[in-house]
């Protein structure tokens, strides 16, 4: 009688602890997860997220379905927004959006409406390591020419704040002195490589591993041309294309370009879910996306597409979220004029 109260014991003892753990499990069965992205279809970000569509389910307990909705917007701030304020911290929906915008929140950007440090991270596929691309058609071929242009170079952006584009044209214009004149608004990457290929703008700014593939022919045929990278480092197919930092002439001009582009690279690409988000089911999807991300046929699919893969995980980006609130007020006010 002794062994049959000690054996049922143990097996509710082990039911009572296995229970919270075996729901979340459990969970996502049946279910659809939203990815939310903040540019349109066609461009860089929305590549990664139907590429997480199609490979993440297999990580996440009960395989749960997942789909892609484009919030365009400001940069991806709608989306942004949305994530914080909307959307419910169920575990089923998480955003795909800049997360530069950290960065312009300790700047005080108009129409930031969350406080980024709340956001409970996924993590990230890639970081945003920029080359800046201009077209034949535009007739400066080097950083010499465009140094020495007399009339400004139409530049196109997302918009206000969008780290990947308006960001980092801005911080370029005034670090290195160049006539720039920016085209903003566009939803997307697809729409700015329109918009240069028709002769609207004269080139832009993007992901270098976004933009060799989407613009591989153009590149190949010389009808757009790499004429800037704004990484510390070369990018070993770019190895004669000047680096930004390396064409800054003073110290302050230098600084711009490392703390305005070079440390918020690695959370740019951010994956998010709500405030409020449970632990256990923000672990399940954390733990999914370093999982996807080591995935044979992920890797062979963005190698296929040119998207370069460099993962951050979750616990990187909140430790390089809240460094962003404790860098150095005098130049947070300079590129605070700069960008605002």
């Amino acid at each position: 009688m002794k062994k049959l109260i000690t054996s049922t014991a143990m097996i509710a003892c082990i039911f009572f602890y296995s229970g919270p753990a075996s729901a979340q499990n459990n969970f996502y069965e049946g279910k659809t997860i939203r990815i939310i992205v903040g540019f349109s279809a066609g461009g860089g970000y929305d590549a990664l997220a139907r590429m997480l569509s199609r490979h993440m389910p297999k990580y996440i307990p009960g395989h749960p379905t997942i789909v892609v909705d484009n919030m365009t917007g400001a940069g991806s701030l709608l989306a942004a927004n949305h994530i914080f304020n909307v959307a419910k911290p169920d575990g089923l929906t998480f955003g795909h959006f800049s997360g530069g915008f950290a960065f312009n929140q300790v700047m005080g950007q108009p129409g930031i409406e969350f406080d980024a440090r709340k956001f409970v991270f996924v993590g990230a596929v890639a970081r945003d390591e920029s080359a800046i691309a201009l077209t034949k058609a535009s007739g400066i071929s080097n950083m010499e020419q465009w140094m020495a242009a007399k009339t400004p170079v139409k530049m196109g952006t997302t918009g206000p704040g969008a780290f990947g584009t308006d960001n980092v044209i801005k911080v370029i214009k005034a670090a290195l002195n160049l006539p720039i004149q920016i085209i903003s608004g566009y939803k997307g990457t697809a729409e700015m490589r329109l918009a240069a290929e028709s002769g609207e703008i004269d080139g832009t700014t993007w992901g270098w591993d976004t933009m060799r593939g989407a613009w591989q022919k153009a590149i190949e045929s010389g009808t757009v041309l790499i004429v800037l990278q704004t990484v510390p480092k070369p990018f070993p197919d770019l190895p004669r294309v000047p680096l930004a930092i390396d064409l800054a002439k003073t110290p302050e001009a230098k600084q711009l370009i490392e703390v305005g582009i070079h440390y918020p690279s690695k959370i740019t690409k951010t994956l998010a879910l709500p405030p409020g988000t449970s632990n256990d089911r923000a672990q399940i999807l954390q733990k999914a996306l370093q999982e996807t991300v080591k995935d044979k046929e992920f890797i062979a699919e963005a190698e296929k597409a040119k998207l370069g893969l460099a993962p951050v995980t979750a616990e990187e980006m909140k430790t390089t979220v809240d460094g962003i609130f404790k860098l150095d007020p005098g130049i947070l006010g300079k590129l605070k004029s700069i960008l605002f």
